[in-house]
């Protein structure tokens, strides 16, 4: 993809964070899109390209009256949405549509209108993995995070530590489901999920969603937000099975993905400003530092011990407080995009001073899939 060549210029969550039991998943994605139109200054009948997961990209443009000339409904997890950026940039490059809005919104606590497929039991996960046990992701990612501790020593103590961390930024968010200081202590006493996971070791179920509009960097000067361009993307997908990963230290999707973006963007690692992880659970940060190239393989803990993501840090990592701390609806990848955008636009409620490229990280299911955006905010 030809560098910002594409923009972002409508961005918003919805108006309501965390338990909002009278939006159904289906209004949970409206709500969004409504604001991020807001946002830039547009209404339905301006829009010619919709993207969604999860609900189909037919239910939501019907709903929010768009007749679009180009639709994606792609669904590989918490993700999606990075992939869908991507693929919407791809879209409006090639002239299938001129103004692309991606929408997501899940009732992940209340449960209304969810819609979210149980896994058959003729499926590969179905057949091969659930006989033997697991009861979902924080079963599942213990598999990969234990053999990474064996292999390089990571401490309790360490994983417990990005938890910790990512509280502080959390601490700066008005809108962070979670903002009191916490300890590594408070970490390791917290109650016991699945080892060596605790409870503040693992995502937030609530409810939400965000919406993004983007359009040709030519035609973004019209509109009444600051551009953010796109500088890189990439995407990647592995093993639906976490038992089939060919590391369990390491994921294949990430280094594709994020190789792809970081070769596409035509930049370094040093050159990134602020770095959004999905973060559905406490390893995930550490090895998406190791994988996009941040830190050496087996390093990343102690890059995080040592305050380099944390306030005041080189590089300042889940700025919104992550998952962990701000919000996690079931498919993170939206908000980590909605921080970066808001970092780059200079209005986050934890702003880095002069930042001028954000990294956004994705991963969907366990290690199964992944995706990367690279943006900037300054004009082609």
């Amino acid at each position: 993809m030809k560098q910002k060549s594409v923009a972002i210029v409508g961005a918003a969550e919805t108006t309501e964070l965390g338990k909002i039991p009278e939006l159904s998943q289906l209004g949970l994605h409206a709500d969004a899109a409504l604001n991020a139109m807001a946002d830039a200054g547009i209404g339905p009948k301006d829009i010619d390209g919709i993207v969604t997961a999860r609900e189909t990209p037919t239910d939501t443009a019907h709903y929010l009256g768009i007749t679009p000339t180009w639709v994606d409904g792609t669904t590989v997890g918490g993700c999606s949405f990075m992939l869908h950026v991507r693929h919407a940039a791809a879209a409006i490059n090639e002239g299938l549509c001129h103004t692309v809005l991606i929408t997501h919104g899940e009732s992940g606590r209340s449960n209304v209108g969810r819609v979210r497929p149980a896994v058959a039991a003729s499926s590969l996960p179905g057949q091969f993995e659930l006989p033997y046990g697991p009861l979902g992701p924080p079963t599942m990612f213990t598999i990969p995070v234990l053999r990474y501790m064996k292999e390089y020593g990571l401490t309790d103590e360490q994983l417990a530590n990005v938890a910790v961390v990512q509280r502080e930024w959390a601490g700066m968010n008005p809108r962070a489901s979670f903002k009191d200081p916490i300890t590594v202590d408070d970490v390791l006493n917290s109650r016991m999920i699945a080892y060596p996971f605790r409870l503040l070791q693992c995502c937030l179920v609530t409810d939400g969603g965000g919406a993004l509009i983007l359009t040709s960097a030519e035609r973004a000067k019209d509109f009444p937000t600051k551009p953010v361009y796109i500088l890189g993307t990439g995407e990647s997908v592995e093993s639906p099975m976490v038992s089939q990963l060919e590391d369990f230290t390491t994921s294949r999707a990430f280094r594709v993905s994020g190789k792809k973006a970081f070769d596409e963007a035509g930049i370094a690692q040093d050159e990134v400003d602020h770095l959004m992880i999905y973060d559905a659970f406490a390893h995930l940060p550490i090895y998406a530092l190791e994988d996009l190239g941040f830190c050496k393989r087996g390093e990343a803990a102690q890059f995080i011990w040592e305050r380099n993501t944390a306030p005041g840090g080189k590089l300042p990592l889940n700025t919104n407080g992550g998952g962990l701390s701000y919000m996690h609806s079931g498919m993170y990848g939206m908000y980590a995009l909605q921080e970066s955008v808001r970092q780059l636009r200079g209005t986050a409620p934890a702003q880095v001073e002069g930042a001028k490229i954000s990294v956004s990280h994705g991963v969907g299911g366990m290690f199964g899939a992944s995706g990367t955006i690279i943006f900037s905010n300054e004009a082609p």
